[in-house]
């Protein structure tokens, strides 16, 4: 029996019609934004002129303005705005940052500034002598701005060598040592949080100061049990300016 080939389909003119016009449709879009990106990259109507800075109180202006410095008179749809945001977040005082493009030629910056907890006094490298800056909750150090008085606690034991993550610990220990004190901690001038498990403060008593030594726990009870016995301390040891309070059971003078 002779071989019967199957019928061929009916080519389906529509089908490639359809396809052919959803193909220049597309390749038209494409175009189109090519077209447009160029205008708008080129045209001197969109060049940047104009950089507002929001909410910058100790954040020096101009050093905001100065990250788009190479933007300048270059259209407002060219700048890369996720860089430059990553480069205002390195500027002093800057925590968090946004960028909005505003047609035609005008860039809005928002800022959000980090709020100092203490006064670091930081060692000078190769010398017994020391500086002071400010720190955040998240250990990051601040410039102290001109003309402004901040009423803070000291705290040393910091460093530039640090990483953010050891200053914020040692930050976090401060908070929780005055914390502890309550309103005693008046009384502190500084907090030494060089050792975690060795805090010492500078205690301001009957107007001369004291070095004392709390540890890492009962940062009240210890303060108290020294100032309720403190004219007997005084009497026994006139002359220390150094006391161990760590042993709950005894206060230890150091010469």
């Amino acid at each position: 029996m002779p071989k019967v080939d199957p019928p061929k389909k009916p080519w389906n003119w529509r089908l490639w019609v359809r396809c052919s016009m959803w193909a220049a449709v597309c390749a038209g879009v494409a175009w189109g934004g090519v077209e447009v990106r160029s205008f708008l990259n080129a045209d001197s109507r969109f060049a940047l002129t104009r950089i507002e800075v929001q909410g910058a109180v100790y954040a020096q202006p101009d050093k905001i303005r100065a990250v788009f410095v190479k933007d300048v008179n270059s259209s407002i749809f060219a700048i890369p705005l996720v860089e430059r945001r990553r480069h205002l977040l390195a500027v002093d005082w800057v925590q968090t940052a946004s960028v909005t493009r505003i047609w035609p030629d005008r860039l809005i910056v928002i800022v959000t500034e980090r709020r100092p907890v203490a006064f670091a006094r930081m060692p000078t490298a190769g010398s017994t002598r020391h500086w002071l800056t400010l720190i955040d909750a998240e250990g990051v150090l601040l410039s102290i701005p001109s003309k402004v008085r901040f009423r803070l606690p000291v705290m040393s034991g910091v460093t530039e060598e640090q990483t953010e993550q050891q200053r914020r610990d040692r930050v976090e220990a401060v908070n929780h040592l005055l914390a502890d004190l309550g309103p005693q901690a008046r009384d502190i001038s500084e907090v030494n949080a060089a050792n975690l498990q060795e805090m010492k403060v500078i205690a301001d008593v009957q107007g001369r100061g004291y070095e004392l030594w709390l540890g890492d726990q009962h940062f009240r009870s210890r303060y108290a049990n020294f100032i309720s016995h403190f004219s007997d301390i005084r009497r026994h040891s006139e002359n220390a300016s150094v006391f161990d309070l760590r042993d709950d059971d005894r206060i230890l003078a150091k010469q």
